[in-house]
């Protein structure tokens, strides 16, 4: 049987609901997503990880990131499934985290910005002549709560993790996750920890290695990109292929 079973005139319009309770357009958006590049996030007490596979053709530019954005000073998100729509998205938190600055005159909690663009998403499902985004984005950042990570569904739900990835190489990286993961780890154990489930994610496809590293301390609360050189270096220190 399909994994979609029989949807018949149901897929046809987000404002439907299936005889079994299903809404098969949000279905088919997470089949997107679950069909994309990995991307991860991992916290500790001493700040945040976000990682992402990233596929560079000949003539594009290595040094940016196409998976993994800078929200604000203290937020990061990494992103999987429709490029395009997580454009909109992380815009919208651009400014949802600005406008914060300007009339609070403090940075934004990242519960609160994830809540904010899960409204949007949300309201994506309810109305009309319009679809799913179909994109998740994984919100990593410090705030005056600590360190907090948040994974978003195309339904506009969200929720928090120690530890979590999305994306094809999903399984590959929990089954790490859960054998190696522990409370009170430090910054620089979870950061190799991101390189070692990405590597073994894209090897278990066969895909050569190409990944994107993002770190947010606790200590500064000021995202970095790690170069490509200190993630190889990385590589090289766990002994993975490269």
């Amino acid at each position: 049987m399909s994994v979609f079973a029989a949807p018949g005139a149901y897929d046809r319009a987000i404002t439907v609901f299936s005889p079994d309770g299903r809404l098969f357009q949000v279905e088919y958006a997470m089949e997107l997503v679950n069909r994309g590049a990995t991307i991860l996030g991992i916290k500790c007490p001493e700040g945040v990880v976000l990682g992402a596979e990233e596929t560079v053709e000949l003539l594009e530019e290595s040094e940016t990131s196409w998976k993994i954005f800078k929200i604000d000073e203290h937020i990061g998100a990494a992103i999987v499934g429709l490029s395009s729509d997580a454009r909109v998205l992380i815009d919208n938190a651009r400014i949802y985290a600005q406008s914060n600055r300007l009339t609070y005159d403090e940075p934004i909690d990242v519960e609160v910005v994830t809540k904010r663009v899960c409204d949007i998403k949300q309201l994506y499902t309810q109305h009309g002549g319009v679809r799913p985004f179909g994109v998740s984005l994984l919100f990593g950042g410090v705030d005056k709560t600590g360190c907090r990570l948040f994974a978003t569904h195309p339904s506009g739900t969200y929720r928090g993790h120690k530890a979590i990835a999305v994306g094809a190489g999903k399984d590959t990286v929990m089954n790490i996750l859960r054998e190696e993961y522990r409370d009170g780890m430090s910054l620089e154990d979870v950061t190799k920890l991101a390189v070692k489930c990405l590597v073994k994610a894209l090897e278990t496809r066969g895909l050569p290695p190409r990944i994107k590293i993002a770190v947010i301390p606790a200590a500064t609360k000021k995202m970095e990109m790690l170069s490509d050189e200190a993630v190889e270096g990385y590589v090289k220190k766990l002994g993975l292929s490269k």
